[in-house]
């Protein structure tokens, strides 16, 4: 045996080798590649998640949960309610103008700022928001039922043309003025106000065309919400629809508040937004507060912005990440114009210095994605129409709008350099456990990811570590490559180095064959070896 793998090792040539560590070393480069690229897309090695879901239960793994899962229904189903609740998507507050804003950087840099997922999730809130059981009975708003639901921007700007056309032909009712008279008059009834909202946020190239249609759509919206409050106690058909002309009545009057601030003409804003939180005190599900705290923040109207955060600040009400920053500037802003790391190293934080690094502490444990932003280490790109709380989309919403109000701040940038980073020694383990909110969510990579356009960087919290086959993959494709390169310039000596190490491996297969050769009977080998 020993004899007959010499001879083996003795035939093998210097070209040999090099064949085999170069095609070892290409096809580990071409698994360490794949790997990376699978790890980037998706977060995880292809390698072990193969492993674990195909190969697990071949070998006969057994998931904890299953054998559990009679124990803990009642455990696991509050983690799922908290886990989907700490995952929803949420209507972006701050969102922008599809034809005055999205659309006209489409066309300045040929990049799509909107995913399908985002924009499939607007189509369901408008839906939601704008259509009720009894629009076929109207013609216009039958349309426009189909159209907020049509892919195709432009056949959804047709079908709000042909709305408006329709009503306008059956809205010229003839009258008589009076009874067995002779005198007519021509009576105009209302024009379908969802048919201006889209055309005001998708066709309107400027945020100015946008108040002129919100101004059309404001008109006939506030003529319908008023029949229909008049009808609302007839049924059910009739509340349904004085609930649709509130949405559409509440969402116009927000977007008309925002084109005011983008025009500037902050303080009218300010102003109809408090009217509107006035008038519908119920209706939270726009969060138009977080637009009134922007707007306040732009007049540096700081005291007025503290009242608003001491109504919606509670630890009652869902948290977002326009309150915490704010309330994190707020009291930055006392203390940041004469903070010194040095100095405050030296004598110690005082009372004041120690609130606003709390705070800070606190909005940074919300969504920690957001002081990179702030602190320009990413660039920016336009928020989606939909953000993940504490996720990296929302971190965008909030620093698109508030990067100029902490700038203004003397020494608040400043201030949150030094003591962002503090907040991840409080919570080492931010998956399993919280400091001031719950844990934070696993699944927020995933849906930022579905949010946000494929060329920006996802930002991922936290940090994931290698996984061990590509580190594996990496170390092996550099031992192939080197040895590879070694055996092209030196054949000879690695030719040697090769068979002492190939010898050696093979010394313990060697000494159990002369074991049995010894132990077993010549005439029985002769016959096995024959075999």
């Amino acid at each position: 045996m020993e004899y007959a793998v010499s001879m083996f090792l003795n035939t093998l040539t210097p070209k040999f080798y090099v064949a085999l560590t170069g095609t070892s070393s290409l096809i580990s480069g071409l698994i360490l590649i794949f790997e990376w690229w699978y790890f980037r897309k998706y977060g995880t090695s292809f390698i072990e998640q193969v492993s674990v879901s195909h190969l697990r239960p071949l070998l006969g793994g057994v998931d904890n949960n299953s054998s559990n899962n009679s124990n803990s229904s009642n455990g696991d189903s509050d983690s799922n309610r908290q886990s989907v609740s700490e995952c929803k998507v949420w209507r972006n507050p701050l969102n922008l103008f599809r034809g005055a804003e999205y659309n006209r950087y489409t066309w300045v840099t040929g990049r799509e700022p909107l995913t399908y997922y985002d924009m499939n999730l607007s189509a369901q809130d408008h839906q939601t928001f704008f259509t009720c059981d009894s629009d076929h009975l109207r013609p216009a708003d039958a349309i426009m039922q189909k159209a907020w639901r049509e892919r195709n921007p432009q056949a959804r700007i047709s079908a709000a043309h042909e709305a408006l056309e329709i009503n306008e032909i059956r809205s010229r009712v003839e009258v008589p003025l009076i009874a067995s008279s002779t005198i007519w008059e021509i009576k105009l009834l209302p024009k379908c106000a969802t048919a201006y909202i889209l055309l005001a946020e998708e066709e309107a190239t400027t945020i100015a065309e946008a108040e002129k249609l919100f101004k059309q759509a404001l008109k006939a919206g506030d003529g319908c919400y008023r029949r229909s409050q008049q009808l609302q106690h007839h049924g059910s058909q009739y509340e349904a629809q004085h609930r649709r002309d509130t949405n559409v009545l509440v969402y116009i009057k927000r977007r008309l508040a925002m084109c005011a601030r983008r025009l500037g003409r902050t303080r009218e804003a300010v102003k109809m937004m408090r009217d509107l939180m006035k008038e519908f005190p119920l209706l939270s599900m726009f969060n138009i507060h977080e637009n009134l705290l922007e707007a306040l923040l732009e007049l540096q109207a700081y005291a007025d912005v503290q009242a608003v955060l001491a109504k919606y600040d509670d630890i009652s009400l869902p948290k977002s990440a326009t309150i915490c920053y704010t309330a994190a500037l707020l009291k930055a802003r006392a203390v940041s114009d004469k903070f010194s790391p040095e100095a405050a190293s030296r004598r110690g934080l005082s009372t004041a210095e120690m609130n606003a690094v709390e705070a800070i502490h606190r909005a940074v444990e919300f969504n920690p994605h957001v002081p990179k932003y702030l602190l320009e280490m990413k660039s920016l790109i336009l928020p989606p129409e939909h953000i993940l709380k504490r996720g990296d989309s929302e971190a965008i919403a909030y620093a698109f709008f508030h990067l100029a109000h902490w700038k203004r701040v003397e020494g608040a940038l400043n201030l949150l350099h030094c003591t962002w980073e503090g907040t991840f020694r409080m919570i080492p383990y931010p998956l399993e456990k919280g400091h001031l909110f719950y844990p934070y969510p696993i699944c927020t990579e995933t849906a930022d990811r579905e949010l946000l356009p494929s060329f920006h960087e996802v930002s991922v919290y936290p940090k994931k570590e290698l996984p061990f086959f590509i580190l594996f993959t990496a170390g092996l494709c550099s031992f192939t490559a080197m040895l590879a390169l070694l055996t092209h310039q030196f054949p000879e000596l690695m030719g040697v180095f090769a068979k002492a190490f190939l010898s050696t491996l093979f010394a313990p297969l060697n000494f159990v064959m002369e074991k049995v050769e010894s132990i077993l009977p010549s005439s029985l080998w002769h016959q096995l070896t024959r075999i």
